[in-house]
């Protein structure tokens, strides 16, 4: 941390676990600097400057170079103390079925825009040998994820690299923290209009209780955390179930129409 009111920045902020995020860091004296791509994200600001500190929003395309650029200029210069990279994107139904803008949405918000924010975050904590970075991957990473497999394909991705670069980082300061929930209450199904499906329909965690536990992970300076007793059973599980059989369990879970089978 730096000698003054620390700083925080938290990526997919205007709604579920990000906002959630946002509201843990406030309550632990952050000033903060959120940001969506959605005008929501304005309205989560007027909520988080209720409890005293400093926030700042960001309507950006985080997808994007330009959104990216865009929220580091914001931060201007301030040296970030965490980065909380939870900005993610789903999708829903057959590969093959889906508009491929929209597959490349979900690769570019989940992987190359998080990336290359950490990138620039994170070359800046280097240089300043202090930080603490948390990505926002999920259990969904250990599983093929038949009829929504480029999410789950982009978590895998998340998944190992946050282990990689926290190795890559080992002897520094900087900490690197994967959070990795499971279905969790908030727009996520909604927007990638899986509302039909049974993982979409049925009882998910709760977002605060979710980020509580990646918040506290991530101060601590732990590596991974799994939210949820369920959860760890199921990320235990995948290392031992073959692929096939995963992608088999998870189709009745994901497939559209599912939900009133």
């Amino acid at each position: 941390m730096t000698g003054q009111t620390p700083f925080a920045i938290v990526t997919g902020a205007s709604t579920g676990i990000g906002l959630e995020l946002a509201r843990c860091c406030s309550k632990a004296g952050f000033d903060l600097l959120i940001a969506a791509d959605e005008p929501a994200i304005e309205a989560a600001a007027v909520e988080l400057r209720t409890g005293g500190r400093s926030v700042e929003a960001v309507q950006a395309d985080l997808a994007t170079e330009e959104g990216v650029n865009r929220l580091c200029e914001a931060a201007k210069g301030r040296p970030v103390d965490a980065l909380l990279a939870n900005a993610g994107r789903g999708l829903g139904h057959a590969f093959l079925e889906q508009n491929f803008p929209d597959v490349r949405k979900v690769i570019d918000t989940n992987v190359t825009g998080t990336l290359y924010l950490i990138h620039r975050i994170g070359n800046e904590m280097r240089r300043r040998n202090s930080g603490r970075i948390l990505i926002t991957g999920s259990i969904a990473g250990f599983t093929p994820g038949s009829f929504q497999a480029v999410y789950n394909a982009s978590k895998a991705f998340l998944n190992s690299f946050s282990f990689a670069l926290r190795e890559e980082l080992r002897d520094s300061a900087v900490t690197v923290t994967c959070l990795m929930p499971g279905a969790t209450e908030t727009d996520f199904f909604r927007r990638a209009d899986m509302l039909d499906t049974k993982v979409g329909a049925a009882e998910k965690d709760d977002a605060g209780e979710v980020a509580q536990i990646g918040f506290d992970a991530m101060m601590s300076g732990e590596g991974d955390v799994v939210s949820g007793w369920k959860n760890k059973v199921m990320s235990a599980a995948a290392n031992v179930v073959p692929s096939g059989v995963l992608a088999s369990q998870h189709r009745r879970m994901a497939e559209p129409g599912s939900a009133n089978s």
